[in-house]
């Protein structure tokens, strides 16, 4: 089957899952050609002074899922 007589939109749902991961795993294989534009560096230094200066730093990733699972009932 050629991509070129098939479209993306006719895949069945775990297709298009294969798709997306064979296409993620391509892009994280060359991390560097993948460009981050200024507002997502921003956006990751805001997140990053937010993480700093809240307590929540200190949870175990155990009390971190805990409280997720809690707030969004799983």
């Amino acid at each position: 089957m050629s991509l070129n007589s098939v479209s993306i939109f006719d895949l069945s749902p775990p297709e298009k899952l294969q798709l997306v991961e064979d296409l993620w795993d391509d892009l994280a294989a060359t991390p560097s050609a993948v460009p981050v534009h200024e507002w997502q560096k921003k956006e990751l230094a805001r997140r990053k002074s937010n993480l700093m200066k809240n307590l929540a730093a200190d949870l175990s990733w155990d009390e971190i899922k805990r409280q997720v699972r809690s707030l969004h009932g799983r």
